[in-house]
This record gives structure tokens, sequence and C-alpha cells, in this order.
């Protein structure tokens, strides 16, 4: 069926609500618009969907999401009636249309006789990482959109350990949803009547109690924060999102006595009113807080995107310039605070191990190595650290220390398989007094990581390419780097070509090797012949972008960044970006 076909079945389906007609009526003239909303059924991957909220086939809405939690619905009931019955936990954020979506998602699933618990306010993606697990689910959802703008939603799926599905339990549910209709074979039930049959059950607030418990198990040096709470202050924003209750409570048991709370940020408002994109990556968002820390004597400033899995912070140099911290330069302060703080207490592990993905810092590997640590790559997802995590725990080969990436992504702790904003803020907000006592700010703590390890400088650059033409324009891209790949960048040979696709690394001699360990992904890495410089490609798989990873490591961040820029303007100019 054509583009054309399925809008005009929209128009003309006795499913479809009168509002959402109202919207495809309006389109009516505008062939590209329709092409777009229709061309193709929005992805569902391994992360599950994201799009923008709308009407189609290539938007988010109740539809989509009836059938994605069909395809769930499907997935538990043939782990047995023992999965119906231990349920599916449902959690949302703060995005316009969460809470409807995670409604229908519980009448969905209620009506194919799965049990469903549902948070009656929202909260966040560690908190339903971490629910699943102490409820004992056999799976989770979980509405949100991470960072994207106000007019993006998503869905995602989580396992029984917490983490988001692997591969061969996705591809369950990518088959069960593609065998639906997504209006003729989609049943539900209202929330009432799933209540009257026993199966829906409103999640009672002791899970987040025991969340903060269990978060708090995680401090490394709490005296720290007894020592400077009456003079020591910080700022946090939650960017309207989830992050605000757990943090703020976090932080009052904590002992802080005097955080800032940006108010004017610190509602629940899917519009993002006081930013472009409630992203923690973006200092634009932190205007507000910025200003405030001026005019507060502010060391360090922490803000969290709207389901609080990311953190970015923002800390104060030695000339009062305020300064946002990449999430790889975060990364390394917890990676360096965390190995420092257990030598010092004699907990470190013999057979600890760091996690991180492969466009992440290698200044992460130099830290673990002076301490003896390993240190281990995944692919780009906190899925694959939260596999890592699982397997660890089967087999006790590793002990499990922190897991981060470059996305101001971090887990420490395993409570939850996914990223969490709440133990990030709580130890950054803890390592920023700890160095208060050593008489050091965040800033100069980082200042002597790179004294100590090395100039490690890396930089990501995302082009945007929606719609058809984009997503076209990007295979082509992936497709001519494969068939003919660049063999000089910056005046420098490319000795290694690594393909995640097809699991190969080749040499400039020709000579290809197998590349082990790592599933199947469509990235392609080159490694330089400086044998300090790299850079990476890889399309995103939750935004129309291609992104372009780059890093390096010199004895001066001139000689590092220079390198990074020529890289990154020979890229663009090869690649026509």
């Amino acid at each position: 069926m054509g583009y054309r076909e399925t809008y005009n079945r929209w128009l003309e389906s006795s499913v479809v609500d009168d509002g959402t007609k109202a919207e495809l009526k309006a389109i009516a003239d505008s062939e590209k618009e329709i092409e777009e909303r229709f061309y193709r059924d929005l992805e569902f991957g391994t992360a599950g969907m994201r799009g923008i909220i709308g009407a189609g086939t290539n938007r988010i809405n109740i539809y989509n999401v009836r059938q994605a939690s069909q395809g769930v619905a499907r997935y538990v009931n043939s782990q047995g009636s023992e999965a119906a019955k231990a349920g599916v936990l449902i959690g949302y954020d703060t995005r316009n249309f969460s809470r409807v979506f995670a409604e229908e998602t519980a009448k969905v699933l209620t009506a194919a006789d799965v049990k469903a618990y549902l948070f009656p306010i929202v909260h966040s993606v560690p908190e339903v990482s971490f629910g699943i697990r102490e409820l004992g689910c056999s799976a989770g959802v979980m509405i949100t959109a991470s960072h994207n703008p106000k007019e993006y939603n998503g869905y995602k799926v989580y396992g029984p350990d917490g983490g988001q599905l692997p591969p061969d339990a996705a591809d369950v549910v990518v088959d069960a949803i593609n065998s639906y209709d997504i209006f003729d074979d989609v049943k539900f039930i209202s929330l009432d009547e799933a209540k009257e049959k026993g199966l829906l059950e409103i999640v009672s607030d002791e899970i987040d109690k025991k969340f903060l418990d269990t978060v708090q198990t995680q401090q490394l040096n709490p005296e720290a924060v007894k020592e400077i709470a009456d003079t020591f202050k910080l700022i946090y924003t939650p960017f309207h999102g989830t992050g605000s209750r757990p943090i703020k409570a976090m932080l009052d048991r904590m002992g802080f006595n005097n955080v800032l709370v940006v108010k004017e940020q610190d509602t629940e408002d899917g519009n993002f009113p006081t930013v472009k994109s409630p992203n923690p990556e973006d200092k634009e968002g932190f205007e507000i807080a910025i200003k405030m820390a001026k005019e507060n004597d502010v060391d360090v400033i922490i803000g969290t995107d709207p389901d609080c899995d990311r953190v970015g912070i923002v800390v104060r140099d030695a000339d009062g310039v305020y300064r946002t911290l990449t999430g790889n330069q975060t990364g390394a302060l917890l990676v360096e605070y965390i190995l420092r703080s257990r030598k010092e207490k004699g907990a470190l592990p013999e057979n600890g191990v760091i996690i991180k993905t492969i466009v992440t810092t290698e200044l992460a590997a130099a830290i673990a190595k002076s301490y003896g640590i390993e240190i281990m790559n995944v692919l780009t997802g906190f899925k694959y650290i939260g596999e890592k995590m699982t397997e660890f725990a089967e087999t006790g080969s590793h002990t499990y220390l922190i897991g981060f990436e470059e996305s101001y992504g971090y887990l420490v702790g395993t409570h939850a398989r996914d990223k969490d904003g709440v133990v990030a803020t709580m130890l950054i907000a803890e390592m920023a007094a700890y160095y208060k006592t050593k008489g050091m700010s965040l800033y100069e703590a980082l200042m002597d990581i790179y004294k100590k390890y090395g100039y490690y400088v890396e930089k990501t650059v995302s082009f945007t390419m929606p719609g058809k033409d984009g997503m076209e324009k990007m295979a082509r891209l992936l497709t001519s780097l494969r068939e003919q790949p660049p063999v000089k960048t910056a005046g420098m040979d490319i000795v290694l070509y690594t393909d995640y696709q097809s699991q190969t690394v080749k040499d400039t001699k020709g000579n290809v090797s197998p590349l082990k360990g790592l599933p199947k992904s469509n990235v392609l890495k080159y490694n330089l012949s400086d044998e300090k410089t790299y850079f990476i490609v890889r399309p995103s798989g939750t935004e129309p972008k291609i992104k372009i990873y780059l890093g390096t490591f010199a004895e001066s961040f001139e000689t590092a960044e220079a390198t990074i820029e020529k890289v990154l303007a020979d890229c663009k100019e090869q690649f026509g970006l």
C-alpha cells in the first residue's frame, strides 16, 4: 500500500478519532507532508521507537503506541503465564502526551491478560529500571524521548533485568508488531475494567523510597558533604523534567544545606518553555542557572534532561568563568574520583571493571590503567552496558564500578540497567564537596587529570538530515564510505579501518582480521597514522542525524584541539557535509 492509500485509510477508518482526522485533513493540499507522514512506519528498533508527535505512520501517536503495546503483550505472553502475571511496569516523563501514551499501553496490555503496573505520576528512567527489578516484572515500558526537542516522544521497552531489550527479544516484539494491523488487530479495554479484573495496579511511593535508599548506598565520602554543608552552594535544574522530585530529595538526604533550584525550570512542562531543547549537552539551557550562579557565588551547576537519565554540569574555572563540561570530561572526573576514593578506603576490587562505549573518551582507559582496573568497550547505547552488567551478575567474573557514555549518561551501582541521573548527580555533588575539602574546585580537579594523563580532546558533530530525503542521503554516505574509503585525512594516513557492520578490521596493506566481541552495528572507525587520532562515523539510532566522533591526545590542549579541527574540516569536505 502506498503512502497516499495509507493516508486515505486513516481518514476513512472508524477507529481514528475526529481530532486526528482533522489534523490529516489540514495537510490535504501538501503531497510532500502526506508522503513524509506515511511513507514508512515509525521504526521500532532495539531501543523502542521515537518520533515526532502527530498523525501518521511515521509519527508517534496513540495508534502506533497501541500497536507496539500489542507486540509487547505477545512477547510477554510468549514467556508463559507466570510472565504475564509478573506484569509490565509502565513509566512516563513530562513530555506532551506521555501520560496518555502510558495509559494506552496499560489498556492494551491488560486486554491481553498481562498485568500492568502504572506509576501515578511522572518518573525517571532509572526509577523505572529499578522498579522493574524490585517488583519482579517480566518487562517494562518507559514513555520518553529523552533529551529530544518538545516535538518528540518515544516508547522504550525493557526486559526483566531492567535493561533495554536485547536484540533477540526485541525481534520478537518487532515481528509481533509487524503481524498486527494498526487498527483491526489491536485490542484494548478501559482502565476501570482493567482495575476490576485485577490486572492494573497503581504503583505506591514505597518504590520511590527504596530507590533513594539503594542509590544512597553508592556514596563514597559522605563525611565530605557534612564538612562543607553550611558553606558549599550548588545549583540544580531539572529542565522541566522528572529529576526534580528524586534529586531534590537526594541532595537533602545527603545533607546539603545550600541547594538552589532554578524555579523557572522546575515545572513539569512538555513544551520546555525556557530552553530551545531540554538537553544538558547545550550551554544555552544553563543560561538562567549561570546568571544565578554569578549572583550567589556558586561553584557547580547540575542539570538533568526530562527523563533524568542524562546529566550535564557547569563548573567555575580559576578566572571565574562558568564552563560547561562535556560528557567525556564529567565521565573522566567520575572515574578518577571513584577509583581514587575506593583505593583510599582499600575497597578497589581486583576484578573491577569500567565499561564505556566505543565513541567515549580514551582518557577513561588511561585512568583505569593507572589503577590496575580493566576497561571494556561496547557499542553505542547504554543497553550494551546493561547487558554486560547482567552477564557479570550471572558469572561473577567482574565487579562493575561505573559505566558511561560520551552523551552524558552514567551509572554507578547495579540497582538499574540504564543511565541514572540521580546517582550521577549524587556523586557529582559529593565529588565537588570532596575536592572542596581539599581546597580545589571541580575545574581544578579536571585540570589535574589532564596534567597527569595527557590532554585528551574529543568532539562530536551532528549533521541533521530530516525526512525521507535525509534518510536516503545518510544511507548513500555510509555506502560510499564502505565502497570508496578515504585514505588520508588532515595530512595523515588512515592506517586502520574498522567496520562494525561487516565485523572487520583492515590495515593499509589490505590485511583483514575479524572484529571480535561486539555485535554488528552500522558504524565505521578510522585510526590515523599518528597512533593518537581517530574518527568514527555513525548514524544516530534515535534522531535523523549522522554523527562524527573525533578524538586525540597531545601534550597540550592547543595541539590536540588543532588536530581535531583539521580532521573535522577534512572530513566535512571529503564527505560533502
